[in-house]
């Protein structure tokens, strides 16, 4: 959510923040602006909607300067309008804003008391004219942030500009991420290492509680105590940060088609050279001591965990608790001491799902993260934190992470598997194989891209569309209805197939589509006699299967999609394609925007 970035560079700095925010597009915005300081002057331009709109702006109305800081906002309090976008100013000062302040309206009585008025509908403004305040007392631009910080409550990344201070930028942190770049006598601030990517792959990233005074040559950090501290810099893999569609239309659709690739790569990273073993970083984690798991998560992530309760209760035998981070949180469940809790996390960042982390980090036996951003908080703040290595992941509805996180959790599940006895080296060297076997049938899924299309194309006038699927394919059917709604806006809802006759059939005429997942297994009849139900109510079914599957299923639906045949164990990773490109094409049917889609972001760091 939003964008952060702040240059001290040595040119001029307005095409550069511009460069730096398009690459902070995928975390989803829907304002943008820039604020600079030349020959000691503050200015700033914002516009609203896409960053094309603040690059019109700014070849009629320029700015010049080395020095600036820029935001592409996800709108919280207030409208998405000039006036609310960021960079917001008060007097001598600027600040860009990622968070939520909680105790801004509070702030506002008191600052309104004081005599000054409000401009805009935001919480960020409050933040803006307390600093001002304070340095129309007299402080220094130092003291005044500190002041302010100690003033606010909730969640923020911030970035303080001044006029007539053309070397300083003061950053802070609390709850949501910030990174400081070096340069060579150039600094620089951003939301992540990808916006920073182009200038810099030398990254220092922020504590919680941290403010850090960033001048062209120096860093100074204090810690929430107050006390100087040092943060470790670190080189960042350029190859995980790039950003381009790669001569795809959509990053979307870029993302979908590397999943072979990025799948190989992260099955490769955990097995030994023989292919016999799974092996996790620093080997300190055993299943045998552990006697039950907690799986926490949010929205895509939440259904892989959903998933990975299949594995780890049918092949290691494990309870398996699962919830969505935002709920976990406030329900502070009992933890305990024999608890492994895992937490599933494509940025690393997800506010609610960090939360859920620090509430379990002094009560469960091990915390163990499978992040994509190693360099997270949540990878950090982690016990034991897996990359899935999908790379860098930028349309907004996710997809290969996705994949990739299935891909890590049934490896650690079948790692629980053997060190808890359930099953022995040759079985587990026989499931290692058939993964690294599974990019070939993910590349026989993605030749059905056209056929999915014609399929979309029938599916996109549609009001609302069911899922249904039984065992390993409810939760992918939970996936494919919420990439759907996501990225087409088109209704839909998924169910346990044998949920239908439970209230769901009432939904069910000829306008209403239902998307059947059922690779042939041991429940495939059960759900062949839900899709008879639904035909039999004049229902279209788009019957996902392989061929077994197909041959079995008749003639009676609407549509039939044949995937190769894998382990049952992996069909949630393989049928994940089709309800991919399904959501891709309905959305590229609709003319919609695919990576971007309205409302969204793809980093959730605020509740």
């Amino acid at each position: 959510m939003c964008g952060i970035v702040g240059v001290l560079g040595n040119h001029e700095v307005a095409p550069i923040l511009v460069e730096a925010l398009r690459r902070l597009e995928y975390r989803g915005y829907d304002s943008a602006g820039i604020a600079t300081v030349d020959e000691g002057h503050l200015d700033r331009r914002r516009a609203v909607g896409k960053l094309v709109n603040l690059s019109d702006l700014l070849v009629h109305q320029p700015l010049r300067g080395k020095s600036g800081i820029g935001h592409t906002r996800w709108a919280t309090h207030g409208a998405p309008t000039d006036r609310n976008a960021h960079p917001h100013q008060a007097g001598p000062v600027a600040v860009v804003h990622n968070g939520i302040i909680e105790n801004y309206r509070a702030l506002r009585k008191e600052l309104a008391a004081l005599g000054y008025e409000f401009a805009t509908e935001t919480d960020t403004e409050t933040i803006a004219l307390l600093t001002a305040h304070y340095v129309k007392e007299g402080m220094g631009h130092v003291e005044a942030v500190d002041r302010t910080l100690a003033k606010l409550e909730g969640a923020f990344a911030l970035v303080f500009l001044f006029e007539g201070d053309e070397d300083l930028l003061i950053a802070a942190r609390k709850g949501s991420p910030l990174a400081i770049g070096h340069g060579e006598g150039e600094m620089f601030v951003g939301s992540d290492a990808i916006a920073l990517a182009p200038m810099t792959d030398r990254i220092t990233y922020l504590e919680e509680g941290d403010r850090a005074v960033v001048t062209r040559n120096t860093l100074d950090i204090v810690d929430s105590q107050g006390q100087r501290v040092q943060r470790a810099e670190r080189r960042i893999r350029m190859e995980n940060t790039r950003v381009d569609k790669a001569g795809y239309k959509h990053f979307m659709a870029k993302e979908i088609f590397e999943q072979p690739t990025v799948i190989a790569e992260a099955v490769s990273h955990y097995l030994s050279p023989e292919g016999t073993e799974i092996r996790l970083p620093g080997e300190g984690l055993n299943f045998s001591g552990i006697d039950r798991i907690v799986m926490v998560a949010c929205g895509t992530a939440y259904y892989a965990c959903l998933t990975a309760k299949y594995w780890f209760e049918q092949l290691a035998r494990m309870p398996v608790e699962v919830d969505i981070a935002s709920e976990f949180r406030y329900r502070e469940p009992p933890i305990s001491e024999r608890t492994l809790a895992i937490f599933v996390s494509q940025s690393g960042e997800t506010a609610d799902t960090l939360a859920a982390l620090r509430y379990c980090s002094d009560k469960a036996q091990t915390i163990l993260s499978v992040v994509n951003v190693a360099e997270s908080s949540i990878a950090r703040e982690s016990d034991l934190a897996l990359p899935i290595h999908a790379g860098a992941e930028i349309g907004v509805a996710s997809t290969k992470a996705f994949t990739c996180q299935l891909t890590v959790l049934v490896l650690l599940a079948l790692r629980a598997a053997h060190d808890r006895g359930e099953i022995g080296a040759d079985e587990l060297t026989a499931k290692l194989s058939t993964m690294r076997a599974l990019p070939g049938a993910l590349n026989h899924a993605l030749d059905t891209s056209d056929q999915i299309a014609e399929m979309a194309r029938r599916i996109a006038p549609s009001r609302d569309v069911l899922f249904l699927g039984r065992g390993l394919m409810y939760p992918l059917a939970l996936e494919g209805a919420l990439k759907l709604k996501e990225i087409s806006y088109i209704h839909a809802e998924a169910y346990a197939s044998g949920e239908l006759k439970h209230g769901p059939i009432a939904l069910i005429d000829s306008k209403v589509p239902v998307v059947i997942m059922a690779p042939r297994d041991g429940l495939f009849d059960k759900t062949v006699s839900n899709m008879q139900e639904v035909v039999a109510r004049g229902g279209k079914v788009c019957l996902i299967t392989d061929a077994a599957g197909a041959g079995l299923a008749g003639d009676d639906s609407w549509d039939t999609l044949v995937l190769p045949d894998v382990d049952p164990l992996l069909t949630p990773i393989l049928y994940a394609i089709p309800a991919q490109l399904l959501a891709y094409h309905t959305a590229v049917a609709k003319g919609t925007d695919v990576d971007q889609p309205r409302n969204l972001a793809k980093s959730v760091t605020v509740e």
